[in-house]
C-alpha cells in the first residue's frame, strides 16, 4: 500500500463485528487455561501474550504500522525515544565494544553514547558526517559492534548521507542504525538508502500532538547476522538467560533483532510503552501523511524569510538552495525534511534570549514536532552538559536557536518572529 494509506488503516485489520479503532488492551497480564499453554510462550515457541511489559496487544499493532510505513520485517515499541536508541544498540554491544557514531546527533543521544554506555564500558568515536570516506574507515576497529546516525541531526539539522554510512559499516561487518525520528517514514525510508536498524522518537511528529512519549525500533531484516557471527555472540550463539535461545538461527535474519531485544533488554530494563500511549501514537500516525507537508510548508516559509533577515546571522534548513546539505537533501528527501529550522542571531546568546523572551506564539519548550510551535536554545537546556568546543562539534553553537513550525498559518509564524526580532 502507499505510505498515505498505511498511515490511516496499517497494522490492525478488524474482522467483522470487532472494534474499528484498534482497542486498548489495559492490562498487565493475560489467562491461559494451563500452565502448558502458558510454558510454550516462555519458550518462544507460540504467539501471544503473558505480561504487558514484555508485550501487550496494542502496542504490537502500532509497532506493525510503523514497521509497514519503513518497510522493514519486525518492530517493538518502546518507552521513549531515548530508550529505543540504547535498546538499539545495546542489543548489539557489550563491555569492551566500540561505535562510531556521527557528532550531529540529540544532546541527550550523544550523552547517552559518549557518557552513559562508556560507564558499561563500550566506546565510541565520533565523527563529522560530512567526512570522507577514508576518514569514516579510519574511525573503525576491530571491536566496532554499529554505526549510528540521525537522518536529519536534532537541532544541528545536518543531513547523514545514509548510502555513504552504510557502505562503510557494511565494509567493516556491521549494521548501520538510523534515527529517522525528524523526516519520519513519510519522507524518507532509510532502509532503501542501505540502513539496517532504524529508529524513532514517537514522540515527536509521529504522535503529533505533545500527547505521550514513546520511541520505536524497526529492523530491515536484511543485514546477516550468522554471516557475523563472531561479532555478534548476543544473536549468534545461545542465550542461557532465555532456555538456551540462540536467536539468530531460530527466527531468522527478518525476526532475531527485535525478539532479543524484547525477550531479554524489555524483559530486564522494563521500558514499557503503555497501552493508552500507543493508542494516542496510532491516532497522531493517522495524519502523519497530511501534517508533515503542512509542517514541511511552514518551515520553508520561515527558513526564507529569517534567511533575508539583517539580525539574523545564518540559517540551518536543507530545504534552502544555500544550505550546505541541498544536495544530499534532494537525494534522500525530495518531498521536504521537517518543519524545524535552526539559526542564530547576529548578538550572540543575549540575542537569542531576548528574542524567544518576545514570541507570542511561539513557545519556549524543550520539545520539536508537535502542532504548535516552539523554540529553544539548545546550549542553555538540551545541550547544556556540553562545553563550548563540543557545542560547535556538535553543531549548536550557543546562539542557536532551534524552532519548530507547527501547523498554524505561515504568515502569523511569519509576524511573530518579526516583532520578537524588532525587540533584539
Amino acid at each position: 500500500m502507499n505510505r498515505d494509506t498505511i498511515c490511516v488503516q496499517g497494522g490492525y485489520t478488524p474482522g467483522n463485528g470487532e472494534p474499528r479503532q484498534i482497542p486498548i488492551v489495559q492490562s498487565t497480564t493475560f489467562k491461559y487455561a494451563t500452565s502448558e499453554d502458558m510454558g510454550k510462550l516462555f519458550d518462544l515457541e507460540a504467539d501471544g501474550y503473558f505480561y504487558s511489559r514484555l508485550q501487550n496487544p496494542t502496542c504490537d499493532a502500532v509497532a506493525r504500522k510503523i514497521c509497514e510505513l519503513e518497510g522493514g520485517t519486525a518492530a517493538m515499541l518502546t518507552s521513549s525515544g531515548q530508550a529505543a536508541n540504547f535498546f538499539a544498540l545495546f542489543n548489539i554491544c557489550q563491555n569492551g565494544d566500540h561505535i562510531v557514531s556521527s557528532s550531529t546527533i540529540y544532546g541527550g543521544t550523544f550523552n547517552l553514547i559518549s557518557v552513559t554506555m562508556a560507564k558499561m564500558g563500550i566506546e565510541a568515536t565520533f565523527v563529522d558526517p560530512d567526512c570522507s570516506e577514508e576518514e569514516l574507515d579510519a574511525a573503525f576497529r576491530p571491536n566496532t559492534k554499529a554505526v549510528f546516525g540521525e537522518t536529519i541531526a536534532n537541532p544541528a539539522l545536518t543531513v547523514l548521507d545514509i548510502e555513504k554510512f552504510a557502505r562503510a559499516a557494511h565494509r567493516h561487518g556491521v549494521p548501520l542504525i538510523v534515527d529517522n525520528t525528524f523526516p519520519t517514514p513519510v519522507n524518507c525510508r532509510p532502509f532503501e538508502w542501505g540502513a539496517d536498524i532504524v529508529t524513532h522518537s514517537t514522540t515527536k511528529y509521529m504522535d503529533g500532538h505533545g500527547a505521550a512519549v514513546g520511541g520505536a525500533i524497526v529492523d530491515s531484516g536484511r543485514f546477516d547476522w550468522m554471516a557475523h557471527a563472531d561479532k555478534f555472540p548476543g544473536l549468534c550463539t545461545p542465550d542461557e538467560s532465555y532456555h538456551g535461545i540462540t536467536y539468530a538461527e531460530r527466527f531468522g535474519q527478518g525476526g532475531a533483532f527485535i525478539t532479543k531485544a524484547t525477550a531479554q533488554l524489555m524483559r530486564d530494563f522494563g521500558c514499557t510503552p503503555s497501552p493508552q500511549s500507543a493508542f494516542l501514537l496510532n491516532l497522531g500516525l493517522e495524519s502523519l501523511h497530511v501534517r508533515m507537508k503542512r509542517h514541511c510548508e511552514n518551515g520553508l516559509a520561515v527558513a526564507r524569510f529569517l534567511e533575508a533577515h539583517p539580525k539574523v546571522a545564518y540559517v540551518d534548513y536543507c530545504d534552502l538552495p544555500s544550505s550546505p546539505f541541498h544536495a544530499l537533501a534532494q537525494k534522500y528527501l525530495p518531498n521536504g525534511s521537517c518543519g524545524v529550522v535552526s539559526f542564530g542571531l547576529a548578538g550572540g546568546r543575549e540575542a537569542a534570549s531576548t528574542f524567544m523572551k518576545n514570541l507570542k506564539l511561539a513557545a519556549i519548550e524543550t520539545h520539536v514536532a508537535d502542532a504548535r510551535t516552539c523554540c529553544l536554545n539548545p546550549a542553555s537546556s538540551t545541550h547544556r552538559q556540553m562545553n563550548d568546543e563540543q557545542l560547535k562539534a556538535a553543531g549548536v553553537p550557543a546562539e542557536l536557536v532551534r524552532m519548530s513550525c507547527g501547523l498554524e498559518s505561515s504568515e502569523d509564524l511569519i509576524a511573530d518572529i518579526a516583532q520578537a526580532l524588532d525587540k533584539v
